[in-house]
């Protein structure tokens, strides 16, 4: 459904070091650095084969505006997302698990990233 989403960071260099290491175990692992221009933001950005993309700009923050949730391949895939968000200095906001309050297949782990932003991976399968 969409093509690219672009979050406002406090810390272009070093969101873009925490989404690198979150997002590679994802499949996201396509890299892009836009330089800006006048009335254009810097941009950098992860993605995935099909060029679905997270972009970061350097600005004021509000992590109450945006909740991300990424689909994942498997519950070991939000596992290492997990372990991956917390080793790149991610806070646990909710560990791997069903969340049958969703739905009974649900399976999730959500961190707060550098800026407060509630970011999640989810399994929609068995």
């Amino acid at each position: 459904m969409l093509d690219h989403v672009v979050l406002t960071v406090g810390d272009l260099k070093r969101s873009a070091a925490f989404y690198k290491k979150v997002l590679g175990p994802l499949g996201h692992k396509n890299e892009v650095r836009y330089p800006g221009h006048e009335g254009h933001a810097p941009l950098r950005g992860f993605g995935d084969a099909d060029e679905k993309y997270l972009l970061l700009k350097e600005g004021k923050p509000v992590p109450t505006a945006v909740h991300l949730a990424f689909s994942a391949k498997s519950k070991k895939v939000v596992q290492a997302f997990h372990r991956a968000a917390l080793a790149a200095g991610g806070k646990d906001n909710g560990p791997p698990g069903v969340r049958e309050h969703y739905f009974a297949s649900y399976y999730a782990a959500y961190v707060l990233d550098p800026d407060g932003y509630n970011v999640e991976a989810v399994y929609l399968g068995d």
